[in-house]
């Protein structure tokens, strides 16, 4: 892992080398800067594979500069396919990079597979490519000079004046975090998972190269093909993955996911050190046991990690600051003390589960979503839609059914936090029902422009693009590399997603079972426990901190100051989290109140 970072345009150096240091946590084993008049362009290293000095960044040949983070996992077999057209010097996937672009042009990014943000400058012309799956960030600001960054931070120092934009927060309140291309800096975007921009002549185009919308659907029809070839993909994902030259270890919850990993990483030959969290006095949180009974099962060394509620309070202003921006996953704060244990005893690498629940449906609310679809059929519904109409409710399974008896679009994604109608409750503006459909509009249309016709994809769809890379993978990033740890996610492989959305959907779905296919695939490697096991997630007790440490009163005290939302609805929203409900709302609403006091008060 490492930044990228450069400047296109007028710029001082002194603010360039100062905004570049904000980057130095995510490679603090080397920096290289180019500058030039009217160019800077830079590069923070984490030295993962070839840590050798002379495979720094940047790299140059002829008129060609790159900055890359991330990993190419197949950079081998591209240094062998390109070894007749260009002259290598070292082992490094930076050189792959600039072969593979000399050959195909533009094209060469769809020939990479992993995880990649990648700055490449020809000449006078800029491009820059976030990976397909949104796995790593990458952030622009076009004004007098056009300037990119991995983080926000970076470019904080070039903003005239900081103000909030108000799509990232309507957008975030929605879906828990803001929706390319927003942040809350107005001004400040960011690139979309499968998207690359084109810098030229002081004017910026945004295209798409990827989109697993593109898979042709039904290729596999029979459960045992899918199965069998799913179960290779996932091997073939964890296995080149276990490449680096740094110490390697894995996250170990009590679930499949993290268990099948592990499982897959011992087929071929290698034995991680695992980690587990747990929380003190809440049982109900806490996955030691379950954890503890996969790592004896799996026979590796797990350790297990216990926090407090001191640790959580003290570790909460440093996690946010780490985000950049308000993001709406308490999970943050855990996982940040859990990174900054696996750094402490020196691991570089950690592989995680991410994306096997947008994947394999495992979501128990998938199936209630696609029952609540087929009311969609009946007939006679008029009195029905009249009946919610006319008893409203702030809880979401109210919005669900009005939404089917409407006619308009149901699963908005799994992470939908505030209803439309909600916000409109909350926020001293008027918010219009189904007013949030804008930010999804674009995904929408690419879903109902395809070939793909069965509503499970959309769930998984929008998931990926919005739950997963816009939500979890940016909280996986932040944390893991202000600790400068490489994160890497084997379920999210290209390769691995387009083959699922090739299969029959109902394949995933129509025994009722959530991760069907997954667990199929388990089987062989994990006991019938660890398969039969209800799902946890990544809970954690972050309410019952928040309400005991008295920090929740922060929301009282910046709307009082800011007036953004009605009093009488926070109140609400207040005392229902301190009973239990409308929790992440809450949270939510404390993460962004934390900004908001910070940078606009």
């Amino acid at each position: 892992m490492c930044a990228v970072f450069g400047i296109l345009g007028e710029y001082d150096a002194t603010t360039a080398r100062a905004a570049l240091g904000r980057l130095t946590h995510r490679g603090p084993d080397f920096c290289g800067v180019v500058e030039r008049e009217d160019l800077f362009f830079a590069h923070q290293r984490l030295g993962i594979t070839d840590t050798h000095h002379r495979s720094n960044q940047p790299l140059s040949f002829e008129k060609i500069l790159l900055s890359f983070n991330g990993e190419i996992y197949n950079f081998k077999e591209l240094r062998d396919e390109l070894k007749n057209d260009f002259y290598f010097k070292t082992q490094s996937e930076g050189e792959v990079i600039i072969a593979a672009y000399l050959k195909w042009g533009v094209g060469f990014v769809e020939h990479l597979r992993g995880m990649f943000a990648i700055a490449l400058l020809d000449d006078e012309t800029l491009y820059l490519f976030r990976d397909r799956l949104g796995k790593k960030p990458l952030f622009y600001l076009h004004g007098r000079s056009f300037i990119f960054a991995s983080e926000i931070k970076a470019l904080l120092p070039f903003l005239q004046k900081v103000e909030m934009d108000e799509d990232a927060l309507l957008s975030y309140l929605s879906f828990l975090a803001p929706v390319p291309p927003f942040t809350f800096f107005k001004n400040i975007k960011k690139l979309a998972a499968g998207e690359y921009l084109t810098f030229k002549n002081k004017k910026v185009e945004v295209k798409r190269y990827f989109d697993l919308l593109d898979a042709t659907p039904n290729l596999i029809t029979e459960r045992d093909e899918a199965v069998f070839t799913l179960e290779n993909l996932l091997q073939e994902s964890v296995n080149i993955r276990l490449s680096a030259d740094v110490p390697m270890a894995s996250l170990l919850s009590g679930g499949i996911d993290s268990a099948l990993i592990n499982a897959f990483a011992i087929k071929n030959g290698v034995k991680l050190q695992t980690y587990t969290l747990g929380y003190k006095d809440f049982a109900k949180y806490d996955e030691r046991q379950n954890a503890k009974e996969s790592a004896e099962f799996l026979g590796v060394s797990n350790q297990e990690v216990e926090i407090l509620q001191n640790d959580f309070i003290d570790a909460l202003d440093k996690t946010l600051d780490t985000l950049d921006e308000p993001l709406n996953d308490p999970a943050a704060i855990p996982l940040y003390l859990l990174f900054e244990r696996i750094k402490k005893d020196g691991y570089k690498v950690v592989l995680s589960g991410e994306g096997s629940d947008e994947l394999f449906l495992g979501y128990r609310q998938y199936f209630e979503f696609l029952d609540v679809q087929s009311l969609t059929k009946l007939k006679n519904r008029n009195w029905l839609s009249n009946y919610f109409h006319s008893n409203f409710s702030m809880n979401r399974e109210w919005e669900r059914y009005k939404r089917v008896f409407d006619n308009t679009l149901l699963f908005r994604t799994t992470g939908e936090s505030f209803t439309d109608l909600q916000k409109n409750m909350l926020l001293r503006r008027n918010v219009r029902d189904n007013e949030s459909l804008k930010y999804i509009k674009s995904y929408r249309e690419r879903f109902e422009n395809s070939q793909h016709r069965d509503e499970s994809i959309w769930y998984s769809y929008i998931d990926l693009h919005l739950f997963q890379a816009e939500h979890f993978l940016s909280k996986l990033d932040r944390v893991s590399m202000a600790h400068s740890i490489e994160s890497r996610t084997p379920f999210l492989d290209h390769k691995l997603a387009s083959a699922l959305f090739s299969i029959d959907p109902k394949l995933r779905y129509e025994d009722g079972t959530t991760k069907s296919l997954l667990k199929s695939i388990a089987k062989p490697y994990l006991g019938e426990k660890i398969l039969s096991r209800r799902k946890k997630g990544f809970s954690n007790p972050y309410m019952e901190y928040l309400v005991e440490s008295k920090k929740i009163e922060l929301i009282r005290e910046v709307n009082d100051k800011s007036g953004i939302f009605k009093k009488d609805a926070i109140e609400e929203y207040i005392q229902n989290a301190s009973r239990g409900a409308f929790k992440q709302h809450v949270w939510g609403l404390y993460v962004l109140s934390v900004w908001i006091k910070k940078y606009l008060l």
